[in-house]
């Protein structure tokens, strides 16, 4: 039998083996670039990494010119559809949608999307991840579309979906105390609603408890923004989470809206104001980092918080982290995260690369510590030693890459090779927990051609929603005007 006649969404029978050009395997001494090497599978874990198994195997498969390499983990994965593209030249954000006008919320916020289009969305976003070689995800998707939070309804839908397509998930719907107004004047102002936020906690925690022991989904506690939540919300998080020995991820330390909130309720910044009652702890992963300050820094190093590096969508904006070299020698973990649209891991560590270098120098960075970012310290942040790595005993989540691709010309080192090409394009097979989940570009559970064509009708739909939520609810021509003007008849 070829690779390619293998079924999508299960698991070869018996003991079976890829063999490439190049190999990443994890050993005893750190991690090594075996060439000609090969990985041996059997049901979900990794029996043999290295050059050659001298054990039977039921069937061999050699991928050729490729890099057969650990999965990715992706602490901040786009669950929706990526409305941060609609800021890419249109600003401020108070007047562009992303922040509730009062006469929107005076006419009472509502669910912009039905039930059924946020399952498709979540089945739609577990394919690309698999389709750029992300094995284990941490979803996350923006409430500035929704009535107040995630439901739990939609949770228990995507996890069977991370199930049946075959995609190692941490879930949890996402809630909030509150959350940024802008009026007529265009001040912006926080309003809050404790009660609601702590409902919200109470659903995050059943749900919790009703996927712990399934073999692909795992909890999460997800608090919305720093900004939305009241210490009263993040002190119950922080002891739920111990309680259900599951992780914390809040984006803080992301942005000038959120620093100034965060001051003016509180005269401190999100980590000081989390430290000062004690909700810091090796648990909370925290995006982004990009307006983190020295003392907010030393706060994250010192109570072991991981710092989820999103690079690409950062630069589209105009931040960076400042930056990774300068974390990584503080000794803080620097998992990785897409946040955006593509969920493109390989062009998030060429842009962290790049990021990184441009502050500190060429020499600042290399390969090996962006690649090792996405993949063995996204599993320390989650506390596993079984994914993010190609070893025996590991979890068989595996990517394999084509090198042999035009992207790729001309080839060097494979990791480097596969950075410096920048695309997340020529991921060949994503195979996890020992399941082929996608092959050439089709994906287990999902016709993503028709999907991708769903989500722009979703997508179109949204848009013409804008002005009901828009300060002074222009027409959408004006909120979202094209790059060039359209010709007369357009």
């Amino acid at each position: 039998m070829r690779f390619d006649d293998l079924p999508l969404g299960q698991r070869p029978a018996g003991r079976w083996s890829l063999t490439a050009d190049w190999i990443v395997v994890d050993t005893d001494q750190g991690r090594r670039l075996v060439h000609g090497g090969e990985v041996v599978i059997e049901n979900d874990r990794i029996l043999f990494a290295g050059k050659r198994f001298d054990g039977e195997v039921s069937a061999r498969f050699d991928m050729g010119a490729a890099l057969v390499a650990p999965g990715f983990v992706d602490l901040d994965a786009l669950s929706d559809l990526d409305t941060t593209l609609l800021a890419h030249d249109n600003w401020p954000s108070e007047k562009k949608g992303r922040v509730w006008p009062q006469s929107y919320v005076d006419r009472g916020p509502y669910e912009m999307y039905s039930p059924e289009e946020l399952v498709a969305q979540k089945r739609f976003a577990f394919g690309q991840l698999l389709l750029n070689g992300i094995t284990s995800a941490a979803p996350i998707a923006s409430l500035f579309y929704r009535e107040w939070g995630e439901t739990v309804a939609e949770f228990s839908a995507a996890a069977d979906a991370a199930q049946d397509m075959g995609l190692r998930v941490w879930l949890g719907p996402a809630y909030r105390a509150g959350g940024m107004v802008v009026d007529e004047t265009g001040a912006m102002h926080a309003r809050f609603d404790e009660d609601r936020g702590l409902q919200g906690l109470d659903d995050a925690i059943g749900f919790a408890q009703s996927v712990q022991g399934r073999d692909l989904v795992s909890p999460m506690l997800a608090p919305d923004r720093v900004e939305t939540c009241t210490q009263t919300l993040l002190e119950r998080t922080m002891a739920a989470a111990e309680d259900l020995d599951c992780p914390v991820r809040l984006h803080m330390a992301q942005g000038m809206m959120e620093l100034q909130t965060v001051q003016s309720l509180h005269n401190k910044t999100a980590p000081q104001w989390l430290n000062s009652f004690d909700a810091l702890s090796p648990r909370l992963l925290a995006p982004h980092g990009t307006v983190a300050d020295d003392t907010d820094l030393a706060l994250y190093r010192d109570n072991g918080v991981t710092v989820i590096h999103c690079p690409l969508v950062a630069a589209r904006h105009g931040g960076a982290l400042r930056s990774f070299a300068r974390l990584r020698d503080m000794g803080i973990n620097l998992a990785m995260g897409t946040d955006t649209a593509p969920p493109d891991m390989v062009l998030n560590m060429a842009v962290g690369m790049m990021a990184c270098r441009m502050q500190d120098g060429h020499t600042s960075i290399t390969s090996a510590e962006m690649f090792d970012a996405a993949t063995l310290n996204g599993a320390k942040a989650l506390r596993r030693d079984d994914i993010g790595v190609l070893r025996a005993g590991a979890k068989a989540d595996i990517a394999v890459f084509d090198m042999a691709d035009s992207y790729m010309a001309p080839r060097i080192d494979p990791v480097q090779t596969l950075i410096l090409g920048a695309t997340g394009r020529v991921t060949r097979a994503t195979i996890v927990d020992g399941r082929l989940s996608m092959r050439n570009g089709d994906v287990a559970g999902i016709d993503m051609q028709a999907a991708r064509a769903a989500m722009q009708d979703q997508f179109d739909g949204l848009v013409e929603k804008y002005p009901e939520r828009t300060l002074g609810h222009p027409p959408v021509e004006q909120i979202f005007p094209p790059t060039f003007p359209l010709m007369n008849g357009d």
